[in-house]
């Protein structure tokens, strides 16, 4: 073969050589790049990359408003990059995001059912974060007294966790003041919002009038002794609140008008000491769904008694919210 290809350069003159040799470099540059978009397949937009973070806990801070806030985040094992839905979780007034880690069982849910929670934190005159609130409208404390951005603060919050996850569908869920602040969410941001559910908390924002319908799901104790289920700041509030809480009547006949629903409810779930109505035929298909905890005072059932310092009452266990919360949102379509 060698004697051959040595005649095969005698019979061609350098040129053609030459020629042969820049033929035979082009096809072995071309064949390595062939090779190297099969070992690396890119996108369309190589900017478009999937967002990912090892599965975990963390603490991050983010600057809002001339304010450094932070958020608490917890990432569960299942996820791998793929879209993930991902709730934010409103710890109650004077309370943290650190609190409302420690209770409530949304970390555990998490890891069982494959969703992503965060855990922003609420004004506070204090560095650390502790007793900390929410503006939402009317109620409570600091965050009013500051004028706190809150709602802004939410975007913020969610602004940067796309950039470090892959977020599918949104949630809102929040106890007592964070409930309040879910409502208020609900009413300025149905368009982020597939749904939110508060515990404890009714809507105490003037200015509602949300730019779609949205699902609202609304847990409250019977016997709450801080924010009235008829209506009003009852024997337990806190010395910061200064108004009259809208009645959970009043909160979920809002939602029903707004989504224009029907009117009359159906029974979904009767059992001692709870009961769940569900208000059907909305716009959009949406729902407004109220559970009502006969036994339950200000607290989230289900759980065990709260470290924030204004959930005194032993939680009903008539219900767990978190299961309710989390089976009404899954179902969204």
């Amino acid at each position: 073969m060698i004697i051959k290809f040595i005649r095969l350069i005698n019979s061609m003159n350098i040129k053609k050589i030459l020629i042969w040799v820049g033929v035979i470099f082009l096809v072995i540059i071309l064949l390595g790049i062939i090779k190297n978009i099969r070992n690396n397949p890119q996108t369309d937009d190589d900017d478009q990359t999937t967002p990912y973070l090892d599965s975990g806990d963390y603490d991050f801070t983010l600057e809002h408003d001339g304010l450094e806030r932070k958020y608490l985040l917890h990432v569960p094992q299942s996820y791998k990059g793929d879209s993930t839905p991902i709730i934010l979780a409103f710890h109650g007034g004077m309370g943290s995001a650190k609190s409302m880690t420690e209770n409530y069982d949304l970390t555990e849910k998490s890891d069982k059912e494959g969703f992503i929670v965060a855990f922003p934190n609420g004004a506070s005159r204090l560095s650390s974060g502790k007793f900390a609130t929410w503006n939402a409208g009317n109620c409570c404390g600091y965050a009013v007294e500051s004028k706190s951005d809150d709602v802004g603060f939410v975007k913020a919050v969610i602004s940067d966790i796309k950039d470090k996850i892959n977020v599918d569908k949104i949630y809102a869920t929040g106890m007592s003041n964070g409930g309040m602040l879910s409502h208020r969410l609900a009413c300025e941001m149905s368009d982020t919002f597939s749904a939110i559910a508060a515990v404890a908390g009714t809507n105490n924002y003037d200015g509602c009038n949300p730019i779609k319908p949205i699902p609202i799901m609304h847990i409250h104790g019977l016997q709450d002794d801080h924010v009235l289920f008829n209506g009003g700041c009852g024997p337990a509030c806190n010395i910061e609140v200064e108004t009259e809480f809208t009645s959970v009547s009043d909160t979920i006949s809002g939602w029903v008008e707004r989504n224009n629903c029907n009117e009359n409810s159906k029974r979904v779930l009767e059992k001692e000491n709870a009961y769940c109505d569900l208000y059907t035929g909305c716009d959009d298909d949406v729902q407004v769904k109220l559970c009502v905890v006969e036994d339950g005072g200000h607290s989230w059932p289900g759980t065990e008694e709260s470290p924030n310092p204004l959930e005194k009452s032993t939680p009903s266990q008539a219900i767990s919210a978190t299961d309710e919360i989390w089976n009404f949102f899954k179902n969204i379509q």
